[in-house]
């Protein structure tokens, strides 16, 4: 094929491809310490828990909770797959329109020399329309990577291919590819896939589909299915997610051997929500000595596929009598849930952080309440990034709630401008965030202990994404500036440090510091 010609068609994959919205992840430098008023701090451990919670858990919800020992370290299932050579393979084409070809060609004429860019004009004079392999299933499966006899040039021999991405802003980047040989590309897909956490037999699974796929493709043994009768957004479809044997224990990021040292001090809870139609798992780590006589507060973690790996520190804290006794608790999705490029975590974090806010406040906190011996005027919720964005939310609609399971926030690097740009898109007014959702409205001061914080080095990380709005830096010094106007019980500090890398340094040292011995 061409090069112009592969241009034109690799700028048409683009504007096809699904917007990915990245997710972002967070460690503290500045002069002011996390717990300002430290001697005022209530007693961490105390006999009784002057606030209580209302379970709002509907008789489903209650129905599906499954609160047992950590499963975490169990080996992954990997779905059973028809590993024979006989494999229906389905394609769904899609067709692209001359007058389409010539838009998408033109956006892409600044990366094109004035050959490539008259033979690609060529091409698309001679043609009304051009038809190539949008989705490819194999049994019934996606086949999620590139296959070579996809490019019709393809003859067996040299592979040559480019993948365009668009981020959540629309900007398209470009990575090309270039292999000697079919195996050649099956020694990449191995390598690629194990450096993004796929086991071994996972990765395989992914290679009979490519070279079933493949082998039709070049055959034509194949059946056409109509364009549109397939949701690639449907996650059963791709067999890593396919029924109840999926299985993403891989993805977590933690140390083996401190979380096992205290496996039996962990409970693992599975707990449904309705309202987001998401099963998530939680994971409560009781301090050392944990008397269920006592009230004890919690240290809430979001994103918990990153943060339960902080547990076995935290607790080693507590451990060595650097902090006093908290129960620990992260929270994230269930182990069938995939989410590489965060698209799921921002939409319930930012876009549905109401109902995830419901979730948290009327029926995960309750539970827990209901389990444990918790003293919710003095625990702690914490959130990065799109979890600041969360977080922020909590803050500020606390007093909406009945129920009161925090009296202390972390705002974490928070990507307001997330919500913004997709506030913009969906022609929503952000003036409600801005003003704090009209907290200070209705009330004269926040009863809330708030520790902001972010990475001073950090707004470069995502230059690409403000759009006009203020940077994660700028928004943080706003926030600031209206708590600090508002005399909140507020503490903030910046850390020598990108978006996330600060995370962990933060945790420790507010639990030093806002629960002290």
């Amino acid at each position: 094929m061409n090069t112009g010609y592969k241009k034109i068609i690799a700028a048409i994959l683009a504007f096809v491809t699904a917007l990915s919205v990245t997710a972002c992840n967070s460690t503290t430098n500045s002069s002011e310490s996390l717990a300002q008023n430290t001697s005022e701090s209530t007693a961490v451990a105390s006999t009784v828990s002057p606030i209580k919670l209302t379970n709002k858990m509907t008789e489903t919800e209650r129905s599906r909770v499954d609160r047992h020992a950590l499963t975490l370290l169990d080996e992954p299932e990997v779905p059973e797959k028809d590993t024979t050579e006989e494999h229906k393979v389905s394609v769904v084409f899609h067709t692209v329109s001359a007058e389409e070809m010539l838009e998408s060609l033109e956006k892409s004429r600044d990366k094109m020399t004035e050959a490539e860019y008259e033979e690609a004009m060529e091409y698309i004079r001679n043609s009304e329309s051009y038809s190539y392999p949008y989705i490819i299933l194999v049994d019934g499966y996606i086949v999620p990577d590139h296959v070579p006899a996809s490019d019709s040039s393809y003859d067996g021999g040299r592979i040559t291919f480019t993948i365009c991405t668009a981020d959540k802003n629309g900007k398209i980047s470009e990575n090309e590819y270039d292999f000697g040989s079919f195996e050649e590309y099956i020694d990449w897909i191995r390598k690629t896939k194990a450096e993004e956490g796929f086991s071994e037999a996972e990765t395989e699974q992914g290679i009979i589909l490519i070279k079933a796929a493949n082998e039709a493709l070049l055959t034509g043994n194949y059946e056409t299915l109509p364009e549109g009768s397939v949701d690639a957004s449907e996650r059963s479809l791709y067999i890593w997610n396919a029924g109840e044997n999926a299985d993403h224990r891989a993805d977590w990021e933690y140390d083996l051997d401190a979380v096992s040292a205290i496996k039996d001090s962990i409970d693992e809870i599975n707990i449904y929500d309705e309202e987001l139609d998401r099963e998530f798992v939680v994971h409560v780590t009781l301090p050392p000595d944990y008397d269920k006589n006592r009230s004890y507060p919690v240290f809430f973690l979001t994103d918990g596929i990153w943060r339960f790996g902080d547990h076995p520190k935290l607790r080693k804290i507590m451990e060595n009598g650097e902090a006093a006794p908290v129960i620990l608790v992260s929270l994230y999705y269930n182990y069938k849930v995939s989410d590489p490029d965060g698209n799921m975590r921002y939409f319930d974090l930012v876009v549905n952080r109401d109902k995830l806010l419901d979730f948290v406040t009327d029926n995960l906190m309750p539970y827990l309440g209901e389990n444990y011996s918790i003293d919710y005027s003095n625990s702690t919720l914490y959130g990065h990034s799109d979890g600041g964005v969360f977080a922020h939310n909590a803050l500020f609609k606390s007093d909406l709630y009945d129920n009161q399971p925090f009296g202390n926030y972390i705002i974490g690097s928070p990507a307001l401008w997330g919500l913004y740009n997709y506030n913009d898109k969906s022609g929503i007014s952000s003036d409600d965030v801005l003003n704090d959702y009209g907290y200070f409205d209705r009330n004269e001061k926040l009863d809330k202990s708030v520790f902001l914080c972010a990475g001073d080095l950090e707004d470069p990380d995502y230059k690409d994404s403000y759009n006009g709005h203020d940077t994660t830096l700028e928004g943080v010094a706003k926030l600031k500036e209206r708590l600090e106007a508002h005399g909140a019980d507020m503490t903030y500090k910046l850390y020598d440090s990108h978006h996330y890398q600060f995370i962990p340094e933060m945790l420790t040292e507010f639990l030093k510091e806002k629960y002290p011995v």
